[in-house]
């Protein structure tokens, strides 16, 4: 057989085999002998059918097979010749003219890009800095506080923070429009779940209070049908509640999982959860910057077969997403090529980091596993529930391994970059989570 290579382009390569017939014809032959053993058909004890009937009954499969194998054989041979590292699969295609003796076919199938990372000393990496101390444990309490608001009613006019009860009609051209109508309906002031508008003239009523108002709704507002438009609202105030916060006593303390209600010790475990989640979200920020450090670094093409590849497993994830919210996806069609940025973006970084480990040894460590598994497991209520299950499955494992050398990564470029360390805020940190 014979094989000749182009190169169409960086990645793609056309590789023509040519198989000899004598060799498909032997192959054939030798596959029919063996069907024959076991073939069975009416009139005929097994093994005992002639090969020509065997022949006309299943050469057709034989002789695909046979062909099948050739090629692949035939291809194989020449790639591992080559060193070359093929990217999905071939596609085989036949040729329309042959020489005599011969088949002859084309593969044209992609290869993986060299990967060399570029100079990282000129990428820039901020580190955030925080250390978790009373201030943010006080403050995360209050938010666990807030949570947790009761709400109990009182005689004196609404104010800021309040929960009010109101009737309202609002009418548009003297017309009540949809949606403008609602009785016992409740509402915090200044929670943002009314317009600021509709807050400042419910605010200052008392209970049984009336009030008849105009106000013009934002351009941008959600209902098309009201944006901008100018409306005429009446409310009747039924009630005003005021918030009170639980106090931070050993009832609270319980609630909050503390089985003897001892309030340092509620701190000491709101201290650790914060440390942690602290600690994530820096990690987080900084693999973001390392990501994008990497990428502008070592600029590569990439194998069209890995990105429609990727860009499938992105949207079958997506559909699943969608089933899990009780969306059907047959009614919602979720195209692959939705993701193909994306797909680019983690096909590069995947073969980035393939490189870098390979070439770093910055594979995951056994100790580094189990290290990260138990970090993972404190926020448990029984920690060796957690080991015993990520250790029951390799698959689990796989993934824990994989955070691993993904943090190995990290450590490895932030050595090698233009990496400072710069104090945050605990509310910029938090996304004002805790704010």
């Amino acid at each position: 057989m014979e094989q000749n290579q182009e190169t169409p382009s960086a990645l793609e390569r056309r590789i023509d085999i040519a198989v000899s017939l004598a060799d498909i014809e032997k192959e054939v032959d030798d596959r029919l002998k063996r069907i024959a053993r076991t073939v069975k058909m009416a009139g005929f004890r097994p093994g005992k059918v002639p090969m020509k009937i065997v022949a006309q009954t299943h050469g057709g499969q034989a002789r695909g097979e046979a062909v099948g194998a050739a090629v692949e054989k035939a291809f194989g041979d020449k790639v591992r010749a080559e060193n070359l590292r093929v990217a999905g699969y071939p596609q085989i295609q036949p040729k329309e003219a042959a020489t005599e003796g011969s088949l002859e076919f084309t593969a044209v199938f992609e290869v993986y890009p060299e990967v060399v990372v570029g100079d990282l000393a000129g990428q820039k990496i901020e580190r955030p800095v925080l250390s978790v101390g009373e201030a943010e444990v006080d403050q995360t309490i209050d938010v666990l506080r807030k949570q947790r608001t009761t709400f109990t009613a009182v005689d004196r006019a609404a104010t800021e923070g309040d929960r009010v009860v109101i009737d309202f009609t609002g009418r548009k051209d003297g017309e009540v429009f949809d949606g403008g109508q609602a009785q016992d309906f409740p509402f915090v002031i200044g929670a943002g779940s009314m317009l600021k508008e509709f807050e400042g003239a419910v605010a200052g009523l008392k209970a049984g209070d009336s009030k008849t108002f105009d106000m013009t709704f934002p351009e941008d507002y959600h209902a098309q049908h009201l944006a901008g438009q100018a409306v005429q609202f009446e409310v009747t105030l039924k009630a005003v509640e005021e918030a009170v916060l639980p106090t931070v006593d050993g009832d609270f303390a319980k609630a909050l999982g503390v089985a003897d209600g001892d309030v340092s010790k509620l701190r000491e475990e709101v201290k650790a959860n914060l440390e942690r989640e602290v600690k994530r979200r820096i990690q987080s920020r900084v693999k973001e910057q390392v990501m994008e450090a990497l990428l502008a670094a070592t600029p590569i093409e990439v194998p069209k077969a890995l990105v429609q590849a990727e860009s499938e497993q992105l949207a079958n994830s997506a559909r699943r997403d969608l089933e899990m919210r009780g969306l059907k996806t047959k009614d919602i069609p979720v195209e692959p090529a939705w993701f193909a940025d994306q797909a680019v973006r983690r096909v590069k970084l995947g073969l980035i980091m393939a490189e870098l480990v390979k070439a770093n040894e910055l594979h995951a460590k056994p100790e580094q596993v189990r290290a990260l598994v138990e970090e993972m497991a404190q926020s448990y209520e029984d920690p060796s529930e957690l080991m015993r299950w990520y250790y029951s499955e390799p698959e689990r494992l796989a993934q824990a391994e994989a955070v691993v050398i993904e943090d190995n990564v990290v450590a490895w470029v932030s050595t090698k970059a233009d990496t400072t360390d710069k104090d945050v805020a605990f509310d910029e940190l938090m996304g004002n989570n805790a704010a």
